[in-house]
């Protein structure tokens, strides 16, 4: 990613009316140039501040009593302690699969460990999606190096291509002139979006309500395409060490495939380890944004606690579901506070939502399924009127 890391400087915006105004149905720092000098997806809610601390909001803003309240408790501290801890045991129960996977040798009984690879896949995506945020340390090189050494190396997943486009998305969430979630790609988000396709992607609009959870088993592999087309945009340091990473990716877990299964054998575990690491993925995604309140970009600027906590859906759920999703469950808060640890988020909600419900704004939280129920509705909404 060119790193253009988007941050949000505008908290005493929220003073404006919370209302939500969608254009139809309901639905960003410089670049890198190597480890030494590494971006974080900073915390919107800061101005004049390093980008892994928020400032205090300017006087009169709805969010400086919560940001106050949030950093009385030290809910803004890192635990570092717990990321140390969480991330040697997610490398020793790689390390144990990838153990299992060569003492089973040439076997289709081996397939049996994709499920739990893919598993494991995604908690090592979350720590990098955490690094990126600043989350699992105080100190930024440290921070990148765990992007890179999850993201890159681990996954084949170019980090900088997945941190410019999340702060962009972090800087404005479903913004569809913003926020590259919501851009025209496979699907589209708005009945705007849906009249201009045609040929294909029409029929893929027409149906993209029931091909979403399908299309979501393809995303293990396009992370990895996106990835190495992202390469040509970075620096010349940056790009090196990056391409060394993510090809370094592919020979090892090459490598590791063909001497312990028969080239038909590791072809589809392959296959279905992306495909269900893809899926895995997206279910976490998916119920965040999908279906929650679109700003108008003709319309008035929001503020940043409205422009996080309209356009996001909280995921009611254990401590399992935390773990499950990432922590990105408690999605208004991550959004609020992007920088705070994983393990906080969970405590941060009921200031989050005593104070939204203080000021009259709506916090949306609703269980897992019902998620993705609202999420498929507006999908099948959008492409109502092509049917």
């Amino acid at each position: 990613m060119s790193q253009t890391t988007a941050t949000v400087t505008d908290p005493a915006g929220d003073s404006g009316p919370h209302r939500s105004q969608s254009p139809g149905p309901p639905g960003g720092g410089p670049a890198p140039s190597g480890p030494s000098a590494p971006p974080a997806l900073s915390d919107p809610s800061a101005s004049a501040a390093p980008p892994d601390q928020p400032a205090p909001s300017l006087p009169g803003s709805d969010f400086a009593p919560l940001l106050r309240a949030v950093k009385s408790q030290g809910l803004l501290e890192r635990r570092t302690g717990r990321y140390a801890f969480g991330i040697a045991a997610n490398l020793a129960a790689l390390g144990a699969v990838v153990t299992s996977l060569v003492l089973l040798g040439d076997s289709w009984w081996s397939l049996l460990l994709v499920p739990p690879l893919a598993l494991l896949w995604a908690r090592t995506a979350f720590i990098a999606h955490d690094a990126g945020h600043a989350q699992t340390s105080g100190d930024r090189r440290t921070n990148k190096w765990i992007g890179l050494v999850h993201a890159n190396l681990l996954l084949g997943m170019n980090e900088a291509w997945w941190n410019d486009k999340h702060a962009r998305h972090h800087a404005n969430p479903n913004h569809v002139d913003k926020d590259p979630d919501v851009g025209v790609g496979a699907l589209v988000w708005t009945r705007k979006q849906a009249a201009r396709r045609e040929g294909f992607a029409r029929w893929l609009t027409r149906n993209q309500a029931r091909l979403f959870f399908p299309m979501l088993l393809l995303e293990g592999i396009a992370l990895k395409i996106y990835g190495f087309a992202y390469l040509r945009r970075q620096p010349g340091r940056e790009r090196t060490l990056a391409a060394l990473l993510l090809v370094t990716h592919v020979a090892l877990y090459t490598g590791l495939l063909l001497s312990t299964l028969s080239p038909g054998r590791a072809i589809v575990f392959a296959l279905l380890l992306h495909a269900v690491f893809g899926l895995h993925l997206g279910l976490a995604f998916a119920p965040n944004h999908k279906g929650m309140a679109m700003p108008d970009p003709d319309g008035e600027r929001w503020g940043h606690l409205q422009r996080q906590v309209l356009t996001s859906r909280n995921v009611r759920g254990t401590v399992l579901t935390d773990w499950l999703l990432g922590g990105l469950n408690h999605q208004i808060e991550h959004h609020l506070f992007p920088s705070m640890p994983r393990p906080h988020l969970r405590l941060a909600r009921p200031l989050v939502k005593a104070h939204c419900a203080s000021i009259g704004m709506p916090y949306v939280e609703t269980g897992l399924t019902d998620s993705y129920r609202q999420a498929l509705a507006h999908l099948r909404d959008v492409g109502e009127p092509l049917r």
